[in-house]
């Protein structure tokens, strides 16, 4: 039995609505998406067999946050609301500092964001003694990494 792959009808054999009736009742036909099958070399798979049970990973700052709290007030908590609003705040400031950084690598004809670039997004956005605040933190966050062996260049 070999299939056509022409329809079952043609416009010409759809029935048509009585003109009577309300084009509210009228259903439009719409296509549904195609789903891909995933196949077994996917890379999807957990140790459950592949059942896709996995949480979706979100990013967030919220551990970093809470981590930075406690050091700062031990006895203090934070709101799932509050913890959503800093987790904003800092996007946005990362988001801000990288654009400018990048626009600083452009201006002067490299292609590789430094901490150079970094530390003069941070002066240009970040007012006055903040800033400074945030520079000596960064620099020596910078003095650390590169102390530890993650700074050093194997070759």
């Amino acid at each position: 039995f070999i299939r056509s792959r022409q329809p079952p009808f043609t416009l010409k054999t759809l029935p048509t609505m009585p003109k009577g009736e309300a084009a509210a009742d009228k259903k439009v036909a719409t296509k549904k998406p195609r789903v891909q099958k995933k196949s077994k070399d996917d890379g999807d798979d957990d140790a459950k067999g592949g059942r896709g049970n996995r949480k979706r990973q979100s990013n967030s700052y919220s551990s970093y946050i809470y981590k930075v709290l406690k050091q700062v007030h031990p006895d203090t908590g934070i709101s799932k609301k509050a913890m959503q609003i800093m987790d904003n705040f800092i996007n946005d400031i990362f988001d801000r500092i990288a654009t400018e950084a990048g626009k600083l690598a452009r201006y002067n004809k490299r292609h590789t964001i430094t901490s150079r670039e970094v530390q003069t997004a941070v002066r240009l956005i970040l007012p006055g003694e903040l800033a400074k605040h945030a520079v000596s933190e960064g620099t020596k966050a910078v003095t650390k990494y590169n102390s530890s062996e993650g700074g050093k260049v194997k070759e």
